[in-house]
């Protein structure tokens, strides 16, 4: 595929673009240069209305559920391959519309397509098991799909977020709806042909475009989605929870984090502050698992905010299809005036900016923002408890490995983190207390496609990723056959 940015796209709907009944359009931005990348379809409730009505009929006549899970597994692992044969397409629309670095956009992309070939490997490896009960005869459970999934995806990693919710959901025989974030929609959209070559069949696999208050309410309210997979922020997934009540619809969460990164007084001081720079400030600090909250022992901490400082100026900023960029613009004006108010209200609230983003020479296009620390903030400032979503540090000190758990625990959030120690013991049981559904230990990677990802507390609900994330898209059925 060559670039097919600058022009109209339509939902993916029943194996075909799907232009809607409203004739309405919505503008994509590219964030790096502040001017509109591509004009997409706005869906209305009717539309959804019959996204869902196609999605419901191809789950119900068996066409993808009742095809075997061999046949399933070998249809992703061909999806998988067309992902890479598109890698570099994708990865260029990646970044023109997030504003991520091409590396990383590049790196997810590949990513994703491991992630097909992941779940294409587990479609068959799914077993029900045989139970001896008290009454004569023989008593099995089944896994079977929950039916209709609407997997809606944030912008902040659209396209390998995406997979991760399609790729279980697909394996286990569901029919899909995905709803991507309307600021970065292309990716997805492209993924339905893609499926379609694949041999996915048409109204097995749907994107439908528009803005969540309208077409995600919609599709979390229509009595035919069964399972609604939701990753984006805190207040939006409590919403989904609410109207997803109604019908008792089956839920899962991937939501916001504020994590630490702990940090003990006998390691390599300057090559962990160079790893936070790294965790903190990827992808422009618009991640959930940022480790935005740093917490030294005081007896390093002036050294390593010195060495904090000194990586985060280092940080190359610019275009993001530059290949040698490390951190391009935020994705759009509105949040990075979002983010500005954060470190105004920092300043306010008494916590020394060490680091000013005003310092950096940025270019004069686009949303960008530059790196920010704040050392010594009141424990309980914004900055500390709320997620910011950007490019901005605190840190903050402690004395005993006690008082480091209690600070690292002091949010709503437990979503990730890490522990940096030379003493595994200590950093083995740093890593049991803080309450977090993900935690490292001297590394700060936080995913792996083989391992489960999701939260405590206010940060979600279900783990995504692993074996884990076929329980999300499948029921246990139990049957039992009475030999009497």
């Amino acid at each position: 595929m060559g670039m097919q940015a600058e022009r109209r796209w339509s939902a993916w709907v029943n194996g075909s673009e799907y232009a809607g009944t409203g004739g309405r359009l919505f503008d994509v931005e590219e964030p790096a240069v502040g001017r509109t990348l591509a004009q997409v379809v706005k869906l209305n409730e009717e539309d959804v209305g019959y996204a869902v009505g196609v999605a419901s009929g191809a789950f119900e006549d068996g066409r993808w559920a009742n095809v075997s899970a061999t046949a399933r597994g070998k249809a992703l692992l061909k999806l998988a391959q067309r992902i890479r044969d598109s890698a570099r397409n994708l990865a260029e629309l990646e970044t023109r519309q997030v504003g991520k670095p091409i590396s990383d956009a590049y790196d997810e992309v590949m990513t994703a397509a491991d992630c097909f070939e992941f779940y294409a490997g587990a479609a068959n490896k799914v077993h029900g098991h045989t139970i001896p009960v008290s009454a004569p005869g023989l008593d099995y459970t089944l896994r079977v799909p929950v039916g209709v999934v609407a997997l809606i995806v944030p912008w902040n990693f659209p396209f390998l977020i995406t997979a991760w919710k399609v790729a279980p959901a697909l394996a286990m025989g569901n029919s899909v709806i995905v709803k991507p974030a309307s600021l970065t929609p292309i990716t997805a959209l492209i993924l339905g042909p893609l499926a379609q070559a694949a041999g996915v069949p048409d109204g097995v696999f749907n994107v439908i475009t528009g803005p969540g208050r309208e077409v995600g309410e919609a599709l979390v309210k229509d009595p035919r989605v069964d399972k609604i997979a939701f990753t984006g922020e805190t207040s939006t997934g409590s919403r989904i929870l609410q109207l997803a009540a109604a019908d008792i619809k089956r839920v899962s969460l991937e939501l916001g984090g504020k994590s630490p990164t702990i940090v003990f007084a006998d390691v390599d001081v300057d090559r962990v502050a160079q790893l936070t720079v790294q965790s903190a400030y990827a992808n422009g600090g618009q991640d959930c698992c940022a480790r935005s909250r740093v917490l030294v022992h005081e007896s390093i901490a002036e050294e390593y905010q010195e060495s904090l400082v000194e990586h985060a100026r280092r940080l190359k900023i610019g275009d993001p299809l530059d290949p040698d960029v490390q951190m391009g613009p935020l994705v759009s004006a509105a949040h990075r005036q979002r983010i500005q108010a954060f470190i105004r209200d920092g300043v306010a609230e008494g916590a020394q900016l060490v680091l000013d983003p005003q310092t950096i020479d940025l270019p004069e296009a686009g949303h960008y923002l530059g790196p920010a620390v704040f050392v010594k903030p009141p424990d309980d400032a914004r900055i500390v408890r709320e997620e910011i979503f950007g490019p901005v540090t605190t840190v903050q000190t402690f004395r005993t490995e006690d008082e480091a758990i209690r600070l690292a625990n002091a949010t709503d959030y437990g979503l990730s983190g890490s522990v940096f120690s030379r003493d595994l013991g200590q950093a083995l049981r740093v890593a049991h207390r803080v309450r977090s559904g993900t935690m490292s230990v001297n590394s700060i990677k936080s995913v792996h496609l083989e391992s489960p990802f999701g939260g405590f507390k206010k940060s979600g609900l279900g783990r995504e990723l692993g074996v884990e994330a076929l329980d999300l898209y499948t029921e246990v059925k139990n049957v039992f056959v009475g030999l009497d």
